[in-house]
């Protein structure tokens, strides 16, 4: 069934676990996504940038398309549909009246205080519709949708100010992690993470999931992280079947052949992120 996130954060944050975010870019990946963790029997985020939602046709086709494999999958567990790093209210306003349950607001790009003015506009537009909105202090780094910055880390004041402000339902506080894969190991600040995650009642996202190594995973939901996204790696992990299938396969042309043959790959680091994120 298609809810809002609160719920299932809520519940990931008092029961100490993480919720999976994957981020969907077709119609194979949102199928092989809600398959397995329906298998699995845990609640999925199904997370939508701005450049994927422009590649599969927009919100309006993305929300139809993931009430239809829902209903015809027979799907039973909680799903959210997200927007994941929105840009604007116009952005928001438009996957909300398309059918999307879960919006992010990342006008993290801007002083706190246009932040906050941003954010409180879509957290005014959302909560009369019954979706909930995630939002981001700080700037998180790497390479996003073909777009690359830098890391500015979130601090406990910044983070109380625009939560109290706005009434958001999660917050991705920047604490050193980044879009894409890492060069080095990853620097996390989990002193302040766990400070954070003390002083505010709402649940903490963590961007940036894929390459982090298991014992950081670990260590951040003992912070109080209680919603991860990941991209980067089932990407990584599709792209290396399909090769190698091709490879394989040199004369194959059908694109259901083609497409399907990361399918088991996904499928199985869908579940070794799952058990990871101890996902209840």
């Amino acid at each position: 069934m298609l809810v809002n996130s609160k719920e299932m954060l809520i519940k990931a944050k008092e029961g100490h676990y993480a919720v999976p975010h994957f981020n969907i870019n077709n119609l194979e990946w949102t199928k092989y996504i809600l398959e397995k963790c329906n298998e699995l029997n845990i609640p999925v985020i199904l997370g939508v940038s701005e450049g994927a939602a422009k590649y599969m046709g927009g919100f309006d086709v993305i929300a139809g398309m993931v009430k239809g494999l829902i209903k015809d999958l027979k799907i039973t567990i909680p799903v959210c549909l997200h927007v994941d790093h929105g840009s604007c209210l116009e952005t928001c306003v438009k996957a909300i009246d398309a059918g999307f349950t879960s919006v992010m607001i990342d006008a993290s790009r801007h002083e706190l205080e246009e932040n906050i003015r941003i954010t409180k506009e879509v957290v005014d537009y959302a909560h009369e519709r019954d979706v909930t909105v995630e939002a981001e202090v700080g700037h998180i780094g790497g390479t996003e949708d073909n777009v690359t910055s830098s890391i500015t880390n979130a601090t406990l004041e910044d983070c109380q100010k625009l939560f109290e402000a706005t009434g958001i339902d999660s917050l991705a506080p920047a604490l050193g992690s980044v879009h894409g894969f890492y060069k080095g190991e990853p620097n996390l600040d989990f002193e302040t993470m766990k400070i954070i995650n003390e002083a505010l009642p709402i649940p903490l996202v963590l961007h940036g999931g894929s390459g982090i190594p298991d014992y950081q995973i670990d260590k951040a939901i003992a912070c109080g992280i209680s919603k991860i996204n990941v991209n980067t790696e089932l990407q990584d992990t599709w792209s290396k079947a399909v090769r190698q299938f091709l490879n394989t396969n040199p004369s194959a042309y059908d694109p259901r052949k083609v497409i399907g043959s990361g399918e088991a790959a996904i499928k199985e680091k869908i579940e070794e992120k799952v058990r990871l994120f101890k996902t209840k």
